[in-house]
Protein backbone atom coordinates (compact mmCIF):
# COMPACT_ATOMS: atom_id res chain seq x y z
CA UNK A 1 0.00 0.00 0.00
CA UNK A 2 1.59 3.25 -1.12
CA UNK A 3 0.30 6.80 -1.35
CA UNK A 4 0.48 8.90 -4.50
CA UNK A 5 3.77 10.68 -5.18
CA UNK A 6 3.02 14.36 -4.73
CA UNK A 7 4.33 17.28 -6.75
CA UNK A 8 4.11 19.49 -3.67
CA UNK A 9 3.37 19.24 0.04
CA UNK A 10 2.41 22.33 1.99
CA UNK A 11 2.35 22.25 5.81
CA UNK A 12 0.87 24.93 8.08
CA UNK A 13 1.34 24.72 11.85
CA UNK A 14 -1.91 25.85 13.49
CA UNK A 15 -1.22 24.77 17.09
CA UNK A 16 2.15 24.25 18.76
CA UNK A 17 3.86 24.96 22.06
CA UNK A 18 6.18 27.57 20.60
CA UNK A 19 5.74 30.94 18.97
CA UNK A 20 8.81 32.27 17.16
CA UNK A 21 8.51 34.48 14.12
CA UNK A 22 11.82 36.35 14.49
CA UNK A 23 14.52 33.65 14.32
CA UNK A 24 16.42 33.38 11.05
CA UNK A 25 15.90 30.42 8.74
CA UNK A 26 18.89 28.38 7.61
CA UNK A 27 19.62 28.03 3.91
CA UNK A 28 17.89 25.01 2.43
CA UNK A 29 15.06 24.89 4.96
CA UNK A 30 11.80 25.49 3.02
CA UNK A 31 10.25 27.39 5.91
CA UNK A 32 8.27 30.64 6.02
CA UNK A 33 7.98 32.23 9.48
CA UNK A 34 4.56 33.39 10.59
CA UNK A 35 5.35 37.10 10.28
CA UNK A 36 6.29 36.77 6.60
CA UNK A 37 2.94 35.15 5.88
CA UNK A 38 1.05 38.00 7.52
CA UNK A 39 3.11 40.66 5.71
CA UNK A 40 2.31 39.08 2.35
CA UNK A 41 -1.42 38.90 3.09
CA UNK A 42 -2.39 42.04 5.03
CA UNK A 43 -3.52 45.30 3.48
CA UNK A 44 -0.93 48.06 3.32
CA UNK A 45 -1.19 51.81 3.66
CA UNK A 46 1.24 54.62 3.01
CA UNK A 47 3.06 56.35 5.85
CA UNK A 48 5.38 59.18 4.92
CA UNK A 49 5.94 57.57 1.54
CA UNK A 50 6.53 54.06 2.94
CA UNK A 51 4.23 51.07 2.47
CA UNK A 52 3.31 49.70 5.90
CA UNK A 53 1.07 47.12 7.53
CA UNK A 54 0.30 46.05 11.11
CA UNK A 55 1.06 42.32 11.41
CA UNK A 56 1.86 41.98 15.10
CA UNK A 57 -1.74 41.97 16.32
CA UNK A 58 -2.39 39.05 13.95
CA UNK A 59 0.15 36.68 15.53
CA UNK A 60 -1.11 33.26 16.59
CA UNK A 61 -1.32 32.00 20.16
CA UNK A 62 0.87 29.10 21.29
CA UNK A 63 -0.29 26.46 23.77
CA UNK A 64 0.61 22.92 24.82
CA UNK A 65 -0.68 20.90 21.89
CA UNK A 66 -0.22 20.23 18.20
CA UNK A 67 -2.13 20.66 14.96
CA UNK A 68 -0.81 20.79 11.40
CA UNK A 69 -2.69 21.26 8.13
CA UNK A 70 -1.14 19.20 5.31
CA UNK A 71 -2.08 19.94 1.70
CA UNK A 72 -0.81 17.76 -1.12
CA UNK A 73 -0.82 18.68 -4.80
CA UNK A 74 -0.50 16.59 -7.96
CA UNK A 75 -0.84 18.76 -11.04
CA UNK A 76 -3.87 20.95 -10.37
CA UNK A 77 -5.51 18.50 -7.93
CA UNK A 78 -5.13 19.22 -4.19
CA UNK A 79 -6.30 17.46 -1.02
CA UNK A 80 -5.98 18.65 2.58
CA UNK A 81 -5.78 16.70 5.85
CA UNK A 82 -5.84 18.23 9.31
CA UNK A 83 -3.45 16.31 11.57
CA UNK A 84 -4.72 16.72 15.16
CA UNK A 85 -6.47 19.82 16.50
CA UNK A 86 -4.84 20.65 19.82
CA UNK A 87 -6.61 21.00 23.18
CA UNK A 88 -8.65 24.20 23.01
CA UNK A 89 -11.11 24.89 20.21
CA UNK A 90 -10.87 28.66 20.63
CA UNK A 91 -7.10 28.57 20.11
CA UNK A 92 -7.44 26.49 16.93
CA UNK A 93 -10.30 28.57 15.52
CA UNK A 94 -8.64 31.91 16.31
CA UNK A 95 -5.30 30.81 14.86
CA UNK A 96 -6.97 29.41 11.75
CA UNK A 97 -8.72 32.74 11.22
CA UNK A 98 -5.49 34.69 11.67
CA UNK A 99 -3.78 32.38 9.17
CA UNK A 100 -6.64 32.67 6.66
CA UNK A 101 -7.24 28.90 6.60
CA UNK A 102 -9.97 27.86 4.17
CA UNK A 103 -11.96 25.56 6.48
CA UNK A 104 -14.01 24.16 3.60
CA UNK A 105 -10.85 22.77 1.97
CA UNK A 106 -10.23 20.36 4.87
CA UNK A 107 -11.48 16.94 3.77
CA UNK A 108 -10.13 14.76 6.58
CA UNK A 109 -9.39 15.29 10.27
CA UNK A 110 -6.86 12.64 11.29
CA UNK A 111 -6.25 12.07 15.01
CA UNK A 112 -2.79 10.73 15.82
CA UNK A 113 -3.79 9.37 19.26
CA UNK A 114 -6.22 9.91 22.10
CA UNK A 115 -4.61 12.58 24.26
CA UNK A 116 -6.48 15.77 25.11
CA UNK A 117 -3.67 18.05 23.92
CA UNK A 118 -4.30 16.61 20.44
CA UNK A 119 -8.00 15.75 20.58
CA UNK A 120 -9.67 18.18 22.99
CA UNK A 121 -10.78 20.68 20.36
CA UNK A 122 -12.28 18.07 18.04
CA UNK A 123 -16.05 18.69 18.47
CA UNK A 124 -15.93 22.45 17.90
CA UNK A 125 -13.29 22.30 15.17
CA UNK A 126 -15.16 19.55 13.32
CA UNK A 127 -18.37 21.60 13.64
CA UNK A 128 -16.69 24.66 12.11
CA UNK A 129 -15.20 22.65 9.23
CA UNK A 130 -18.51 20.86 8.65
CA UNK A 131 -20.41 24.16 8.49
CA UNK A 132 -17.91 25.65 6.04
CA UNK A 133 -18.06 22.60 3.77
CA UNK A 134 -21.85 22.43 3.96
CA UNK A 135 -22.10 26.10 2.95
CA UNK A 136 -20.04 25.31 -0.13
CA UNK A 137 -22.06 22.22 -1.01
CA UNK A 138 -19.29 19.80 -0.04
CA UNK A 139 -19.64 16.50 1.86
CA UNK A 140 -18.99 16.29 5.59
CA UNK A 141 -15.34 16.01 6.66
CA UNK A 142 -14.12 12.51 7.41
CA UNK A 143 -13.00 12.21 11.04
CA UNK A 144 -10.41 9.42 11.13
CA UNK A 145 -9.94 7.95 14.62
CA UNK A 146 -8.36 4.90 16.23
CA UNK A 147 -11.17 2.72 17.66
CA UNK A 148 -9.40 2.09 20.98
CA UNK A 149 -10.71 5.25 22.66
CA UNK A 150 -10.11 5.67 26.42
CA UNK A 151 -12.36 7.85 28.54
CA UNK A 152 -9.44 9.75 30.07
CA UNK A 153 -5.68 9.53 30.39
CA UNK A 154 -2.91 10.73 32.66
CA UNK A 155 0.33 9.97 34.44
CA UNK A 156 0.80 8.49 37.90
CA UNK A 157 3.34 10.47 39.89
CA UNK A 158 5.91 9.07 42.30
CA UNK A 159 3.66 9.73 45.29
CA UNK A 160 0.86 7.65 43.74
CA UNK A 161 -1.29 10.62 42.74
CA UNK A 162 -2.57 11.07 39.18
CA UNK A 163 -2.08 14.05 36.89
CA UNK A 164 -5.03 13.59 34.53
CA UNK A 165 -5.78 15.12 31.18
CA UNK A 166 -9.42 16.16 30.66
CA UNK A 167 -11.76 13.51 29.29
CA UNK A 168 -11.71 12.54 25.63
CA UNK A 169 -14.50 13.74 23.31
CA UNK A 170 -17.05 11.07 22.43
CA UNK A 171 -17.71 9.71 18.96
CA UNK A 172 -21.35 10.76 19.34
CA UNK A 173 -20.25 14.34 19.96
CA UNK A 174 -18.21 14.29 16.76
CA UNK A 175 -21.11 12.90 14.78
CA UNK A 176 -23.37 15.59 16.25
CA UNK A 177 -20.80 18.15 15.11
CA UNK A 178 -21.34 17.01 11.53
CA UNK A 179 -18.32 14.77 11.08
CA UNK A 180 -18.31 11.55 9.07
CA UNK A 181 -16.73 9.49 11.86
CA UNK A 182 -14.72 6.40 10.92
CA UNK A 183 -12.49 4.27 13.12
CA UNK A 184 -9.39 2.79 11.53
CA UNK A 185 -7.10 0.31 13.27
CA UNK A 186 -5.24 -0.85 10.15
CA UNK A 187 -3.02 1.11 7.71
CA UNK A 188 -5.02 2.92 5.03
CA UNK A 189 -4.80 5.58 2.35
CA UNK A 190 -6.37 8.97 2.95
CA UNK A 191 -7.67 11.85 0.80
CA UNK A 192 -7.66 10.17 -2.61
CA UNK A 193 -4.47 8.28 -1.66
CA UNK A 194 -2.46 11.49 -1.23
CA UNK A 195 -1.58 10.45 2.34
CA UNK A 196 -0.83 7.22 4.21
CA UNK A 197 -2.25 6.67 7.69
CA UNK A 198 -0.49 4.05 9.78
CA UNK A 199 -1.77 1.30 11.96
CA UNK A 200 0.02 0.14 15.11
CA UNK A 201 3.70 1.09 15.27
CA UNK A 202 6.04 -1.82 15.95
CA UNK A 203 8.28 -1.45 19.01
CA UNK A 204 11.76 -2.64 18.10
CA UNK A 205 14.41 -0.66 19.98
CA UNK A 206 15.55 -1.62 23.47
CA UNK A 207 15.32 1.91 24.88
CA UNK A 208 11.96 3.18 23.55
CA UNK A 209 9.71 1.43 26.06
CA UNK A 210 6.80 3.85 26.39
CA UNK A 211 5.82 6.61 28.81
CA UNK A 212 6.52 5.59 32.42
CA UNK A 213 3.51 5.89 34.71
CA UNK A 214 1.02 6.50 31.91
CA UNK A 215 -2.49 5.20 32.66
CA UNK A 216 -5.84 5.14 30.86
CA UNK A 217 -9.31 5.22 32.36
CA UNK A 218 -11.75 2.82 30.70
CA UNK A 219 -15.28 2.25 32.01
CA UNK A 220 -14.26 3.66 35.39
CA UNK A 221 -11.21 1.40 35.74
CA UNK A 222 -7.65 2.74 35.91
CA UNK A 223 -5.38 0.68 33.64
CA UNK A 224 -1.57 0.94 33.22
CA UNK A 225 -0.95 1.96 29.60
CA UNK A 226 2.68 2.97 29.02
CA UNK A 227 2.80 1.91 25.35
CA UNK A 228 -0.18 3.96 24.05
CA UNK A 229 -0.69 1.55 21.16
CA UNK A 230 -3.42 3.65 19.51
CA UNK A 231 -0.78 6.13 18.33
CA UNK A 232 -0.59 6.49 14.53
CA UNK A 233 1.48 8.58 12.13
CA UNK A 234 0.69 10.22 8.81
CA UNK A 235 3.04 10.09 5.81
CA UNK A 236 3.26 11.70 2.39
CA UNK A 237 5.67 11.04 -0.48
CA UNK A 238 6.91 14.09 -2.36
CA UNK A 239 8.38 13.29 -5.77
CA UNK A 240 12.21 13.57 -5.90
CA UNK A 241 12.42 14.38 -2.17
CA UNK A 242 10.94 11.39 -0.36
CA UNK A 243 8.73 10.76 2.63
CA UNK A 244 7.51 13.37 5.06
CA UNK A 245 6.47 11.80 8.34
CA UNK A 246 4.05 13.46 10.76
CA UNK A 247 4.63 12.05 14.26
CA UNK A 248 2.62 14.11 16.72
CA UNK A 249 4.06 12.80 20.00
CA UNK A 250 6.23 9.79 19.16
CA UNK A 251 5.15 7.84 22.22
CA UNK A 252 6.31 4.77 20.29
CA UNK A 253 9.76 6.37 20.09
CA UNK A 254 10.79 8.30 16.99
CA UNK A 255 13.42 5.69 16.08
CA UNK A 256 10.74 3.00 16.21
CA UNK A 257 8.50 5.20 14.08
CA UNK A 258 11.19 5.79 11.47
CA UNK A 259 12.16 2.11 11.47
CA UNK A 260 8.53 1.16 10.88
CA UNK A 261 8.33 3.58 7.94
CA UNK A 262 11.59 2.33 6.43
CA UNK A 263 10.44 -1.29 6.70
CA UNK A 264 7.21 -0.42 4.89
CA UNK A 265 8.80 1.78 2.21
CA UNK A 266 12.41 0.60 1.84
CA UNK A 267 12.87 2.15 -1.59
CA UNK A 268 11.80 5.69 -0.64
CA UNK A 269 14.23 7.96 1.23
CA UNK A 270 13.05 9.68 4.39
CA UNK A 271 13.09 13.40 3.71
CA UNK A 272 11.38 15.04 6.70
CA UNK A 273 10.18 14.20 10.21
CA UNK A 274 7.88 16.78 11.78
CA UNK A 275 6.11 16.87 15.14
CA UNK A 276 6.78 16.14 18.79
CA UNK A 277 9.44 13.65 19.84
CA UNK A 278 8.43 13.44 23.52
CA UNK A 279 11.95 13.58 24.92
CA UNK A 280 11.38 15.89 27.88
CA UNK A 281 11.14 15.10 31.58
CA UNK A 282 11.36 11.39 32.38
CA UNK A 283 12.20 10.68 28.73
CA UNK A 284 15.37 12.79 28.71
CA UNK A 285 17.43 9.73 29.66
CA UNK A 286 16.98 8.27 26.16
CA UNK A 287 18.06 11.41 24.27
CA UNK A 288 21.59 10.07 23.50
CA UNK A 289 20.24 6.73 22.24
CA UNK A 290 17.61 8.52 20.17
CA UNK A 291 20.15 10.84 18.55
CA UNK A 292 22.38 7.88 17.69
CA UNK A 293 19.41 5.87 16.44
CA UNK A 294 18.31 8.62 14.06
CA UNK A 295 21.67 8.73 12.27
CA UNK A 296 20.87 5.64 10.21
CA UNK A 297 17.94 7.27 8.38
CA UNK A 298 19.80 10.22 6.81
CA UNK A 299 16.80 12.51 7.32
CA UNK A 300 17.14 15.82 5.48
CA UNK A 301 14.74 17.87 7.66
CA UNK A 302 13.99 17.25 11.35
CA UNK A 303 11.34 19.75 12.46
CA UNK A 304 10.81 19.37 16.18
CA UNK A 305 7.87 20.79 18.09
CA UNK A 306 5.30 20.30 20.83
CA UNK A 307 6.62 17.76 23.37
CA UNK A 308 10.21 17.40 22.13
CA UNK A 309 11.81 19.39 24.94
CA UNK A 310 14.63 21.91 24.72
CA UNK A 311 17.34 19.49 25.85
CA UNK A 312 16.49 17.13 22.99
CA UNK A 313 16.28 20.00 20.51
CA UNK A 314 19.78 21.15 21.52
CA UNK A 315 21.17 17.61 21.32
CA UNK A 316 19.67 17.08 17.86
CA UNK A 317 20.94 20.44 16.62
CA UNK A 318 24.43 19.65 17.94
CA UNK A 319 24.38 16.27 16.15
CA UNK A 320 22.70 17.19 12.86
CA UNK A 321 23.24 20.95 12.46
CA UNK A 322 21.08 22.71 9.89
CA UNK A 323 19.06 19.55 9.34
CA UNK A 324 17.21 20.48 12.57
CA UNK A 325 14.72 23.32 13.02
CA UNK A 326 12.01 24.12 15.53
CA UNK A 327 8.35 24.08 14.63
CA UNK A 328 6.40 27.15 15.74
CA UNK A 329 2.77 28.16 15.45
CA UNK A 330 1.93 29.93 12.19
CA UNK A 331 5.00 28.54 10.37
CA UNK A 332 4.62 27.28 6.80
CA UNK A 333 6.71 24.67 5.02
CA UNK A 334 6.60 23.90 1.31
CA UNK A 335 8.26 20.78 -0.13
CA UNK A 336 8.19 20.56 -3.92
Amino acid sequence: MHSTSLDELHILIIVDNETDTLSSVDDGVPQQPELIGHLSRLDRRSLDGHACSEPFDHLCVACHGFSALATGRVGTETHSVLFDVGPYPRVWLDNAERLAVDLASIEVVFLSHWHFDHSGGLPEVVAAISAARRARGLPAPRVDLHPDRPDQRGVMLRDGSLALLPGEPSLDALRAAGGDVVTEREPHLIASAFFYGSGAIQRQTSYETGLPGHHSVRAGELVPDPLIMDERYLAADVRTRGLTLFSACSHAGIVNVCTHVRDLFPDIPMYCVIGGLHLGGVMEKIIPDTVDGLRQFEIKQIITGHCTGWRALHALADAFGQTVSQSAVGTRYTFD
